[in-house]
């Protein structure tokens, strides 16, 4: 096993609230080894997005850890986290409002290049700029463009291609296919898999969607309420998911074959609230197989090797098999 490039540990994000505290992010930890990707997956209002947001440092942590190549840049100063950044990148969902309407394909890519002072002569950005348009497939005519001019996948490739300019070893990206249509998402996939492969990238890939993170991720984690309740590899996870809420998201999976039964695992109950949750299991509420201890804060515990979980039931009756 190689050393991780990333290690979090314990990282919170709190939001006061007129109604009380809004704990986003609640104490996560995980890891990613050099060249691996990490699915992070869960619903809408999960912390998914506020995770990755806060562990580049685009929103400051509460409290936690964030040690990349064995440095914590969740203590650095401005400066120090602006030097850092340029090997930490991060490409948004929604590829339109990400750009800035008034600049073209050249400039947007250009603009971290100048940020960042990676080149100043202008013949030197220009032929950079052309090399990423070309990396990430956008044709030599669209670099007058403006963004509006675009369909949302070449827009999807010049938040690439701007992820790519600082030449990063990591990049966090926040459900970059989920605003495109499916022949789109696909090149796009294909093309973050390509890129991962010739750069040796590190990547977090958020998501909603189950059947696009099990092809693309090596380890994936499963997120509820703030929480990571089951992380595990890709493969393990979608042939022995653990915890009950793993289990009900991937029966939502559909099947491409009108024969195949599959029973659906409906979730029933009352949501926890996030703000000011009770100290108890967050799926507490709505989970079929609930005891006394599950009223107790569930920790994530390795019940086989690299597979952890956070459900008490899981441990001691192995859920997987109820």
């Amino acid at each position: 096993m190689s050393e991780p490039i990333l290690e979090v540990k314990d990282l919170t994000k709190y939001f006061k609230t007129k109604s009380g505290t809004l704990h986003a992010v609640d104490g996560i930890n995980f890891t990613i080894e050099k060249g691996k990707t990490l699915g992070l997956v869960g619903e809408s209002g999960c912390g998914k997005s506020t995770t990755g947001r806060t562990i580049l440092r685009l929103l400051e942590p509460t409290s936690g850890q964030v040690i990349f190549e064995g440095k914590d840049i969740s203590t650095l100063s401005k400066h120090e986290l602006r030097k850092a950044r340029k090997d930490m990148q991060f490409i948004f969902q929604d590829p339109y409002s990400s750009l800035d309407p008034r600049m073209t394909v050249a400039e947007l890519i250009a603009e971290p290049i100048e940020f960042n002072k990676i080149l100043t002569d202008k013949k030197e950005i220009e032929e950079r700029v052309a090399e990423l348009m070309y990396t990430v497939g956008l044709a030599p005519r669209l670099f007058n463009s403006y963004p509006h001019e675009l369909d949302g996948g070449r827009r999807q490739r010049i938040g690439v291609a701007r992820a790519l300019a600082t030449n990063p070893k990591f990049i966090i990206c926040d459900e970059p296919v989920s605003a495109l249509d499916v022949s789109i998402q696909a090149q796009i996939l294909n093309l973050l898999k390509e890129l991962q492969q010739k750069m040796d990238l590190t990547y977090i890939f958020i998501t909603h969607d189950l059947s696009v993170v099990n092809h693309f991720s090596d380890d994936i984690a499963v997120m509820y309420l703030g929480q990571i309740v089951e992380k595990a590899p890709s493969v393990e996870l979608f042939e022995h998911p653990m915890h009950p809420y793993t289990q009900a998201l991937l029966s939502a999976i559909p099947i491409p074959d009108l024969k195949a039964k599959k029973e659906r695992i409906l979730i029933k109950g009352e949501i926890t609230s996030p703000i000011d949750p009770p100290q108890e299991c967050r799926f507490y509420k709505r989970c079929n197989y609930t005891c006394e201890e599950c009223r107790k804060n569930q920790k994530l515990v390795e019940i086989s090797p690299n597979h952890f979980v956070a459900c008490q039931r899981a441990m001691e009756l192995n859920l997987g098999n109820l």
